[in-house]
Formats: C-alpha cells, sequence, structure tokens
C-alpha cells in the first residue's frame, strides 16, 4: 500500500483546469436549479480581495444567491469596482456594501513601481494603477470614501469596512473617521 502523495495533475498530462472541468462535471451531476434570479437575497454587495485564503461565504455565514461579490487584488475600490457596484444596485436592488481587506495582503509588499517592471518587460505601460498600499485600515477608509462619494451609487449610507484576519478569521470593523 503506497502512503505517497498523488502526483500533481501536470504530471498526469493533467491540467489544473481539466481537474476543474471535471469537477464541474461532478457538480452539475447533483446540481438543481435553484430557481432564483440575479437579485441578492440580502440585497448586499461584497467587495474583498482576491487572496484565496478568503472563504468569504463561510466567513460571513453567506448561502448562494444572498449577495453580489466584487473581488480583485487587494479589494480596493477601484472605477470597475464601481461600475459592478452600479449594475448592483440599480440594475439588481443591492443597499448594503460591505468592504473586506485583510491581513497579510500581497499588496503591502507591492509598489507603483510594479507597472515600471512590466512596461520594461512587455514594452508597454499598464494603464491601471497597482493600488498598492502599507497601512490596511487606511485603504479601508479610502476605499469607504470612495464608494460614498460615487455619484453613481444612490445607496450609500450603508457602507462598512472591514478586515479580515487571515491567522484567525475574524472579521475587526474599521472606523472611517479614525
Amino acid at each position: 500500500m503506497s502512503t505517497s502523495a498523488p502526483l500533481p495533475a501536470e504530471a498526469q498530462g493533467e491540467t489544473v483546469t481539466d481537474r476543474l472541468v471535471e469537477a464541474n462535471r461532478s457538480y452539475s451531476e447533483q446540481f438543481t436549479d435553484p430557481g432564483m434570479d440575479a437579485r441578492p437575497v440580502l440585497k448586499v454587495a461584497v467587495v474583498a480581495c482576491m487572496d484565496a485564503r478568503l472563504d468569504l461565504h463561510a466567513a460571513l455565514g453567506l448561502h448562494l444567491g444572498d449577495c453580489h461579490t466584487i473581488r480583485n487584488a487587494g479589494g480596493v475600490v477601484t472605477d470597475d469596482v464601481i461600475r459592478s457596484l452600479t449594475i448592483s444596485q440599480r440594475a439588481l436592488g443591492t443597499r448594503s456594501i460591505v468592504l473586506v481587506h485583510h491581513t497579510g495582503c500581497g499588496l503591502e509588499t507591492l509598489t507603483e513601481g510594479f507597472r515600471d517592471d512590466l512596461e520594461h518587460e512587455v514594452g508597454q505601460r499598464p494603464t491601471w494603477a497597482v493600488e498598492a498600499f502599507r497601512d490596511v485600515d487606511q485603504d479601508v477608509r479610502q476605499s469607504m470614501q470612495r464608494v460614498r462619494t460615487s455619484p453613481f451609487l444612490q445607496h450609500t449610507d450603508d457602507v462598512r469596512g472591514f478586515v479580515f484576519d487571515v491567522t484567525t478569521g475574524l472579521l475587526r470593523e474599521v472606523d472611517p473617521a479614525a
């Protein structure tokens, strides 16, 4: 009896994407149409970092259909996040916005020099900002301010920001006025 770990997918001639497609086939065999539309039941949109350590639905006690989830590097509020939030509110009925950053974020180790490096490597400067930061609480405040001052968003009275601790799983609310 072998106790060695299974070979990685790539070593078996299979890509990670192949594994995901196969997992979807298994999922679809048990899938039943939940009978809901795109409007979130809780009328909330969650903006969070794309970090793989954040299982937002589990951490926030959410279920399928409860919220819109918008994720990007750092969970920062960019023009594209405003675009998604605007559609979420104006077309799909959300009223609340929850921002979730986290401890140990990779954006704390980057600078806007990342764009310089890319330009040097590929010969074209990215049009987007890295949105790197050193103080996670201040970045949450900045993101809350961007949401609250956007002329496109109709509902900005229930905007709250948090830092998720990746070692404890706890959320800590950030005071927007501090």
